[in-house]
């Protein structure tokens, strides 16, 4: 497995696809990427030789990906949480952040329903 920003990329896929493996790169990145590296997309990983792997580590280097990324989005979180913002406190309450319905979805962010007691008549 050829191993790019310490992230493991599959073999078997096709490099375009190999790529979004790792944080921050979607299908778009990857082929302007590759494309200034003058990689052939359709490519497999394990294809790939040492100075292909050279020029798109390299390509890499330009964009934000991975771990520093990653510590980017937290710390806005965590700025929007600290200055009580619409999104800070929605983060804080674990509700959805972007304006989707609560009365009856977002289970995802709100967990396991909890029960209410019988009411008796």
């Amino acid at each position: 497995m050829a191993r790019i920003k310490g992230v493991e990329v599959p073999d078997n896929k096709r490099i375009e696809i190999a790529l979004t493996y790792i944080y921050g790169i979607g299908r778009s990145l990857s082929q302007k990427i590759l494309a200034d590296a003058k990689v052939d997309m359709d490519k497999r990983a394990k294809d790939l030789d040492n100075d292909e792997l050279g020029r798109i580590r390299d390509e890499l280097n330009k964009y934000m990906t991975e771990g520093d990324l990653r510590r980017e989005v937290n710390m806005n979180i965590k700025t929007k949480m600290e200055i009580n913002s619409y999104q800070g406190t929605r983060h804080k309450k674990g509700l959805p952040v972007r304006g989707q319905r609560t009365n009856r979805n977002a289970r995802t962010r709100k967990g396991k329903g909890k029960v209410v007691a019988n009411k008796k008549k």
